[in-house]
């Protein structure tokens, strides 16, 4: 029709996708998108299919069925590896951080810059270059501490889940998943953690955000979907939708038909 608006194609996309592991299902025909410059909430109760979703996107399993698309191709990752590759960068709940090592090697581990010519033949690291590069990502995303030199252990909790995810930003173009990036931190370094996810946002990345706090997940979420029993049993507007309404989806409390748009 002249003048109708096509809906935007999402960054990333999961269609019926399912998982079984033994006698389990662990996912069943679910589908999910997310888009560029969008938070897209995923929640769900413990047991919901929320971190087997994200293991497949990611590249860590693969699905027994279904299809993921990245920007309109389907995509198979055989390993993590390939996901990062393609643009897909995990924050998990856990950091995966070197407390041993310093802010800029973090930033830059298994992706480590080599000295040009012959020592980097030598797989001898560039430090200063990695230094750089960490302390203009740090400012552009308004990351403060107190040197790039500074030891990830040596760092408050917030710092540190604040050097995960801009970890995952520096080297995710596509996707940015970021699982309980809140999880086990003060109400101070909660505010600054939920305020880089933001930037996040803001600089165009499609970012997918896992988390039990309700309340969180209304305050940044353009989009949520939400899990139960290893299916997608709904779609909510953040801006229309409330917590008490999530909470019936999660739990089965609400009829699930009439839920689904």
């Amino acid at each position: 029709m002249a003048g109708s608006v096509l809906p935007k194609q999402p960054v990333l996309e999961a269609r019926a996708v399912s998982k079984r592991f033994g006698n389990v299902v662990a996912l069943k025909d679910v589908d999910f998108n997310a888009h560029a410059g969008e938070i897209t909430a995923l929640i769900g109760d413990n047991g919901a299919g929320k971190s087997t979703l994200i293991k497949i996107i990611s590249g860590v399993i693969a699905p027994d069925s279904g299809t993921v698309c990245l920007n309109g191709s389907p995509v198979t990752f055989h390993s993590p590896r390939e996901a990062r590759d393609a643009g897909i960068e995990t924050a998990y709940q856990d950091l995966a951080l070197a407390p041993d090592l310093d802010i800029a090697a973090n930033l830059f581990l298994a992706r480590e810059i080599l000295r040009p010519g012959l020592l980097g033949r030598l797989d001898i690291f560039d430090r200063r270059v990695m230094r750089k590069r960490a302390e203009e990502h740090l400012r552009d995303f308004g990351i403060k501490v107190g040197s790039i030199n500074q030891r990830v252990d040596t760092l408050s909790g917030g710092q540190r889940q604040s050097i995960a995810v801009a970890r995952t930003v520096l080297w995710g173009s596509a996707v940015i998943i970021m699982d309980e990036p809140t999880a086990a931190l003060g109400v101070a370094q909660t505010a600054l953690v939920l305020e880089l996810v933001c930037k996040v946002r803001a600089a165009g990345a499609a970012v997918i955000f896992i988390s039990h706090n309700l309340p969180q997940v209304f305050e940044v979420a353009d989009c949520i979907h939400v899990m139960r029993h290893g299916q997608q049993v709904g779609t909510m507007d953040p801006r229309t939708a409330t917590m008490d309404q999530a909470v019936s989806l999660m739990t089965g409390a609400t009829d699930l038909s009439h839920q689904r748009h």
